[in-house]
């Protein structure tokens, strides 16, 4: 079928895939920096439940080093910020190849529509608005 597409179409599927795998690997990234974030806060507040006297152990590879309450406490509210500061990120990144995948989607429509590419797409393009950066 893309056989019979003009190249300019072509060339539009095949930036509407990439921009699907690279929506992929944002959306792989992001659940799971939320998922880490999730356990990351739930051991902040567990460690509010414990006494700061109490023998404590952090993760080190494969080891478990000995470790004091206060130093743990400040490491993971410092990763939970990161991680605040990573999901939010990943969010913006997600809607920014959102909008770029349905641009990319409706101008190949209008390609298709029109019977194929004669220049720029021009015309009214509705819902891209100005600013929708050419290629």
């Amino acid at each position: 079928m893309q056989g019979n597409l003009p190249p300019e179409a072509q060339e539009k599927i095949e930036e509407l895939q990439d921009l699907q795998e690279t929506a992929q690997e944002v959306a792989t990234q992001k659940q799971q920096a939320e998922t880490t974030l999730r356990e990351s806060k739930t051991a902040l507040e567990a460690l509010d439940d414990i006494e700061k006297d109490a023998g404590m152990y952090r993760e080190v590879g494969t080891l478990l080093v000995e470790t004091e309450y206060d130093e743990a406490y400040e490491d993971l509210e410092e990763k939970v910020d990161s991680l605040e500061v990573r999901v939010q990120t990943l969010e913006k990144q997600e809607n920014r190849v959102r909008e770029k995948f349905e641009e990319l989607q409706e101008e190949l429509q209008q390609m298709l529509q029109g019977g194929g590419a004669g220049g720029p797409a021009g015309g009214p393009m509705g819902p891209g608005g100005p600013g929708a950066g050419g290629a």
